[in-house]
């Protein structure tokens, strides 16, 4: 397939065309503002990546998902053949949060057994432009990088000041004031030399191939958990809540597999979560598929309860529409929802940007993967020399502040391992 668009009153043309290679996406991009939302092992890898900025809006509010929907469809009404995808990254809380929309110069997209290069540019330059980004494709092949050495730095509480907001938050839950809410932290890293976060992305998705591995605006990580894929009239939600580690010993590693199914709190909390994903797709489906009881999801360095939901869309509503309805899930906030944003607000002691928010791609159909900004770090600062982790966990009432903290630095261990430098 090669496609050309015309973008009217803006002089800008969409050009895709299909690459004769299987490429190792994330391998292709250079170090420095990238985008990309991938799943899989290299040879088997699906999804995006892109540079260059065409366009980037900010939104802010409760209304930030509505804005960015009525952004996006004006465009691609402008441009209605095109194959142009959007990335985008949604803060976790109207306020304060900054989310961001950005459609970028170059896309690769790896569809099926297929790879398309999409290049958004004025006319007069498109075979320079198109000649320039096959150029850095064949020469971020063969980039030869290393990462720099980290150090470690509290964030923005203390384990203990933490620890002690875990079990505020479970007095609260036995007094009756709401059912579960998720409690997260972070903490800095900071590096002796620029971060390249194309490498960086590379080592997550070696090391967890079934997770989704993304960046956008400087959020980078490897996430378990959809918040949806919307293909069509089909939707799928994957909820993940009850978490425990992993072991190297297969044996003790099935009986904490085994635990984890039969634990009355992590079921109470995978419950808590599934339920508000029902709650939120059921206006926009006529039918739900929802297991009766959840899975284990084996990752590299813990264990989660998984259900997957599907259902068939009643009408046609975008991915954006949908994500709107969708978050925050109890799985990132607790329930009931308000109740456990004022919690949240009142014990974590920090912002969370755009942490647990939604984050992926979207199309100019409607379609459009969203994945919830988990195991993941943010530059924060324009030499990427420093980031800050978070981690979050979901509080009910039978949770303790020792093992809340235990959980959470299970799951910084993910950016952590990606990050260490290799001998």
């Amino acid at each position: 397939m090669t496609s050309l668009a015309l973008v009217p009153d803006s002089g800008l043309v969409v050009h895709t065309i299909p690459l004769d290679f299987e490429p190792n996406l994330l391998a292709l991009l250079p170090d420095a503002e990238s985008l990309a939302w991938v799943l899989g092992p290299i040879g088997k890898q699906s999804g995006a990546i892109g540079w260059g900025e065409i366009e980037r809006l900010e939104f802010h509010g409760p209304e930030r998902f509505s804005r960015a929907q009525k952004w996006w469809s004006t465009w691609c009404e402008q441009n209605s053949d095109s194959q142009a995808l959007a990335f985008t990254s949604f803060a976790f809380s109207s306020n304060p949060g900054e989310s961001v929309l950005i459609i970028p110069e170059v896309t690769v997209r790896n569809v099926g057994d297929k790879t398309f290069l999409t290049v958004i540019t004025d006319r007069e330059n498109l075979e320079q432009k198109l000649a320039e980004a096959i150029a850095e494709l064949e020469s971020n092949k063969n980039r030869q990088s290393r990462l720099p050495e980290i150090s470690w730095h509290d964030g923005s509480r203390s384990v203990s000041d933490w620890q002690l907001s875990v079990e505020e938050a479970v007095a609260r839950i036995n007094h009756g004031e709401l059912d579960k809410v998720v409690l997260a932290r972070d903490i800095f890293a900071h590096a002796s030399e620029p971060v390249d976060l194309g490498l960086l992305m590379m080592r997550l998705n070696e090391l967890f191939p079934d997770c989704w591995t993304f960046n956008v605006a400087g959020l980078v990580g490897a996430t378990p958990e959809l918040l949806l894929k919307r293909e069509g009239t089909s939707v799928t939600s994957r909820v993940l809540a009850g978490t425990v580690k992993r072991s190297s010993d297969v044996d003790r590693d099935d009986a904490l597999a085994a635990a984890l199914l039969d634990s009355s709190k992590d079921q109470e909390e995978h419950e808590y979560a599934v339920v508000s994903v029902r709650a939120a797709l059921a206006p926009h489906c006529t039918d739900l598929t929802i297991p009766e009881s959840p899975t284990i999801l084996q990752l590299a360095n813990v264990q989660h309860l998984a259900t997957d939901i599907t259902g068939q869309l009643a009408e046609n509503v975008s991915a954006l529409t949908l994500a709107a309805s969708l978050h925050p899930t109890a799985a990132v906030c607790g329930t009931p929802t308000e109740r456990a944003l004022t919690l949240i607000s009142e014990l974590e002691g920090m912002d969370r940007g755009r942490y647990a928010g939604p984050i992926g791609w979207i199309s100019s159909d409607g379609n459009g993967e969203l994945g919830i900004a988990l195991r993941c770090a943010s530059v924060e600062n324009s030499d990427r020399t420093r980031l800050r982790l978070f981690a979050g966990c979901g509080i009910v009432s039978e949770s303790t502040g020792e093992l809340e903290v235990a959980e959470s630095s299970a799951k910084f261990n993910a950016m952590r391992v990606a990050l260490q430098t290799e001998d």
